[in-house]
C-alpha cells in the first residue's frame, strides 16, 4: 500500500526549520491500527528515492524525537499484517496541542 504524502511534500518545512522553535508545528500524524505506535510529522524532504520525516514517534515503549523515512512507515505491519496509515482525522497544530500527554 503506497501512503499518500503528495500534500505533505507541498507543505512540509525543509529538516533542521523548527530546530529552535519551543513548540514545533505538527503537519500530520500516521499510525499503525490496533497499536499505540503513533508517527507525528514536523519537517521533511526528499532523499534520494525516499523521503525523510523529522518528528515525534510514540508507543513501543518508547516516546522520542526522531527521523524516519516513507520506506521505514510502509514496511511496518501489525500482527493482523495491517499496515501503517495516515490519520485522516488528524487536526494539525502545535506539538503541545497535539501530541497527548503521558499517562
Amino acid at each position: 500500500m503506497k501512503l499518500d504524502i503528495d500534500d505533505l511534500r507541498e507543505r512540509l518545512p525543509p529538516l533542521y526549520s523548527q530546530e529552535a522553535e519551543a513548540d514545533p508545528h505538527v503537519y500530520a500524524c500516521f499510525r499503525l491500527p490496533g497499536t499505540d505506535r503513533r508517527w507525528y510529522v514536523m519537517e521533511g524532504e526528499p532523499d534520494g528515492g525516499d523521503y525523510l520525516f523529522s518528528g515525534f514517534a510514540v508507543g513501543a515503549g518508547r516516546d522520542e524525537f526522531r527521523r524516519f523515512r516513507l520506506s521505514e512507515l510502509v514496511a511496518i505491519r501489525n500482527l493482523f499484517d495491517q499496515p501503517v496509515e495516515r490519520d485522516l482525522n488528524f487536526q494539525e497544530g502545535r506539538l503541545t496541542d497535539v501530541i497527548p500527554a503521558p499517562e
